[in-house]
């Protein structure tokens, strides 16, 4: 149900009252335009949280690539949280993930023809796409997480709250996992309920669209995490060696591996495919070390004989899979499995129109692609 991942440290709560006062100020001095927003002559969507991590951004960011990206020249924008290197860097084929992040190197490794960026000033970053010499054809950017970001005004501001974590019932920093009040979901013009359970009640909705209490002017979706197929770390191209969830056997043991913000989702769903997983947990965005492999290695070896390997995500598999000191026969047991999204209620065509229709009326070529669609029809 809502709000099960919720933890609150109540002993922190004058701190985060010190936070919110500084936090509410930042706001009152942009909304009093006081500090500035820029908006910009292309379409430019915004997917955030004002939670700290664990959302889905990532999912829901492939998303929107996979959505616009046979209609109109995508780029993603990113801070690159962890990278060793500063300013603006476009990322090329070949770009190590150490230059630009895990995740912009995941979505550059799925996506090799979406421009995927990074820049903690996403007011210079989005004017480095967007100039002639370097990527003129960008007809819409995509800002991952971004909605504190207030320099930048985005055309659409996509908010994700986590079902098992509802904004309502959470804390500011460092007592809970907010980075501002819950009213700061205003800015938003779409609201997403991410992790939803597929079997969620009708009345669940209904509690939500009551608790969330939106504006008109904003929309309420509801999403879940669907899982494809588990690919070998060792030869990720390979379709011959991929496998489904469904494959595992009620006796195969799993040791699944995260240095993600919330793997809590992703163990309860593993649950219903074999009873007999352990876990090694790591922080987010974590940078393995060889004590880390010699770690895990041990916990594989202690799970004994029989059929088992480790699980992994695709965000966790960019940091291990060019990993020097990666054993190679752990490497061989070691398994990817991607995640993406999907949207509930029959909202998908709905949130699809609503994107694609922002796109295609506020994009710098907007009359090729009105000639487009009337050429299909």
């Amino acid at each position: 149900m809502e709000g099960d991942f919720i933890k609150i440290n109540k002993w922190l709560y004058p701190l985060s009252f010190l936070y919110g006062m500084g936090v509410n100020l930042r706001n009152q001095l942009f909304d009093w335009e006081m500090l500035p927003s820029r908006s910009y002559n292309v379409p430019v969507i915004s997917i955030g949280n004002i939670t700290v991590g664990g959302t889905g951004k990532t999912p829901h960011t492939e998303y929107l690539i996979k959505l616009l990206q046979k209609d109109f020249q995508v780029a993603v924008l990113s801070r690159g949280y962890k990278r060793k290197s500063k300013g603006f860097v476009l990322a090329a084929p070949d770009t190590p993930m150490s230059k630009i992040g895990d995740e912009p190197y995941q979505m550059k490794q799925k996506y090799p023809h979406v421009h995927v960026a990074v820049d903690a000033d996403r007011r210079n970053g989005i004017e480095q796409l967007c100039a002639p010499n370097i990527t003129p054809e960008v007809e819409v950017v995509l800002l991952d997480d971004a909605y504190q970001h207030r320099y930048v005004k985005p055309g659409i501001n996509i908010l994700l709250v986590d079902y098992h974590r509802m904004i309502g019932e959470d804390a500011l920093l460092p007592a809970g996992r907010l980075r501002e009040p819950e009213r700061g979901k205003n800015r938003a013009n779409i609201v997403i309920i991410t992790k939803c359970p597929r079997d969620i009640k009708p009345m669940d909705y209904r509690i939500i669209s009551k608790q969330i209490d939106l504006f008109p002017y904003q929309k309420l979706y509801f999403s879940t995490l669907t899982y494809g197929k588990l690919t070998p770390l060792g030869h990720p191209s390979d379709d011959s060696d991929t496998r489904t969830l469904n494959s595992l056997g009620k006796d195969e043991k799993v040791l699944l591996l995260t240095g993600i913000a919330s793997p809590q989702q992703l163990l309860h769903d593993l649950e219903q495919y074999t009873p007999h997983i352990e876990t090694v947990t790591f922080p987010d965005h974590h940078a393995f070390t060889a004590k880390d492999l010699a770690t895990i290695k041990q916990r594989f070896e202690q799970m004994g004989e029989g059929k088992k390997l480790i699980i992994t995500t695709e965000k966790d598999a960019t940091r291990l899979i060019n990993h020097p000191q990666l054993d190679e026969t752990l490497k061989a047991s070691i398994y990817i499995l991607p995640v993406e999204i999907e949207f509930l209620q029959g909202q998908q065509e709905s949130f699809n129109e609503k994107i694609i229709g922002y796109v295609r009326a506020n994009s710098r070529n907007s009359i090729l692609h009105q000639d487009k669609d009337a050429n299909r029809s």
